[in-house]
């Protein structure tokens, strides 16, 4: 648990944004860190507060998705062994937590969360965009190295000296010309 009372910096916010099912999402007892709240506590506040938490704002980790964390995560050691699979919260989850939760603390902490997801996904949309302007180039010089090979190659033709035509080997044998001639008959 953070023992600080300070408001943390984007950047390490961002490290606890996660992948999961295709969302990014960040984890019950990271949040709870965060808010410096106990996990429990957090919990407690979303399942009196049910109604607020649709299941795009939140979902229960499978025990192959728990794994997956701890196995990647030295934070989550303690998950191990844990009968209680924890949540996880998208961007619109966490933005509700606040309500539940009222403290200034979680409110400051929402805000920068927040301001964490939006980062990242902008931070995402620049890398798919740059992506594919790096195929697009890429694919124009792959077009313009062939072009450029052809004239290179064609180039080439030009400066070769043309071929003089071969001298045949041998006796050329003039062949008589037959002059065939119809007799007449005469009566």
């Amino acid at each position: 648990m953070l023992k600080t009372k300070s408001i943390i910096p984007v950047g390490l916010i961002e490290q606890r944004i996660f992948i999961i099912r295709g969302l990014k999402v960040m984890i019950d007892r990271d949040l709870a860190d965060l808010y410096a709240v106990e996990t429990k506590y957090l919990n407690r506040q979303v399942k009196r507060n049910k109604e607020r938490f649709p299941s795009e704002f939140m979902f229960k980790l499978t025990r192959k998705e728990r794994d997956e964390l701890v196995t990647n995560w030295h934070r989550f050691d303690t998950l191990k062994h844990s009968s209680v699979l924890p949540y996880a919260f998208t961007e619109h989850g966490v933005a509700m937590l606040a309500s539940v939760l009222k403290s200034d603390r979680a409110i400051k902490m929402s805000i920068m969360i927040v301001k964490a997801f939006v980062r990242l996904r902008e931070f995402l949309a620049t890398q798919r965009e740059l992506s594919k302007k790096i195929h697009i180039l890429e694919s124009k010089i792959d077009t313009h190295d062939k072009e450029i090979h052809s004239i290179i190659e064609a180039i080439r033709q030009l400066l070769q000296p043309p071929e003089k035509p071969k001298r045949e080997i041998g006796f050329r044998i003039a062949e008589p010309k037959v002059i065939y001639r119809t007799r007449r008959n005469n009566k």
